[in-house]
């Protein structure tokens, strides 16, 4: 393949050119399987090529490593390309690994086929990007939080969503079942206009903290609920 601007070639399909400094894909659609994870590169609606990556799942002790190893296989593929975007199917555990390793917009994504998916949303429904930062996005006339350092932290990851415009903290009921386990929280279903509301659980108190998204609708605030879901489970909060 030759880069898009330079004609230089480059040695995968969609590889950023190190000539021109130029993108020759704006989004990577990750479809992870256990043993197998195939990266397809996007160019606004053209499909610019595919990279399959695989491994030899192990179990055990060995499992951690040969998961950390994949995930950075398939971590190295993404950055090759430096896009704007990646939308991830499939496995989780393989999902989360990658995500950890990788630094960009990143979202889940259902369906039979996921780079059919990401081009129905990209056709006219992209979602808007709320660009500040997190702690610009908390507000609303409760500022007490439950569980302190933790409760704060959880905000904080839920705020840092691109599609996140507001995040506004709750009253604090107290009355709720004791629990020894820690604050906990999680995202709940999207309502009609697409917003969510998280819940924080923190021995007997609860805290309801609505979100704003820009979502414009259920279907795609759930896709939103989805992705800060996934982020509290790799915090460790839910």
């Amino acid at each position: 393949m030759e880069c898009r601007q330079c004609a230089s070639p480059l040695d995968r399909p969609g590889d950023y050119c190190l000539v021109c400094r130029e993108a020759n894909a704006d989004a990577v659609v990750l479809d992870a399987a256990r043993d197998r994870a195939t990266l397809t590169m996007l160019d606004g609606e053209a499909r610019v090529g595919a990279t399959t990556v695989t491994t030899t799942p192990e179990e055990g002790e060995a499992e951690i490593v040969e998961l950390r190893n994949f995930a950075g296989r398939i971590g190295d593929e993404i950055r090759r390309k430096r896009p704007e975007e990646v939308y991830a199917a499939g496995d989780r555990d393989v999902i989360r690994a990658v995500r950890r390793d990788v630094h960009y917009p990143f979202y889940r994504v259902d369906g039979d086929d996921p780079v059919e998916t990401v081009l129905d949303r990209r056709e006219g429904r992209a979602l808007d990007v709320v660009d500040l930062a997190p702690a610009e996005k908390i507000g609303g006339s409760h500022s007490t939080l439950i569980g302190g350092r933790a409760g704060m932290r959880a905000i904080r990851v839920v705020a840092d969503h691109p599609h996140v415009k507001k995040v506004i903290p709750g009253p604090i009921d107290a009355g709720g079942t004791g629990s020894q386990s820690g604050l906990r929280a999680k995202v709940t279903r999207a309502d009609d206009g697409g917003n969510v509301r998280m819940l924080l659980r923190d021995g007997s108190s609860v805290q309801e903290n609505r979100v704003v998204t820009t979502a414009r609708d259920r279907e795609l605030g759930e896709v939103i609920r989805e992705d800060l879901n996934d982020a509290l489970v790799e915090e460790g909060l839910r």
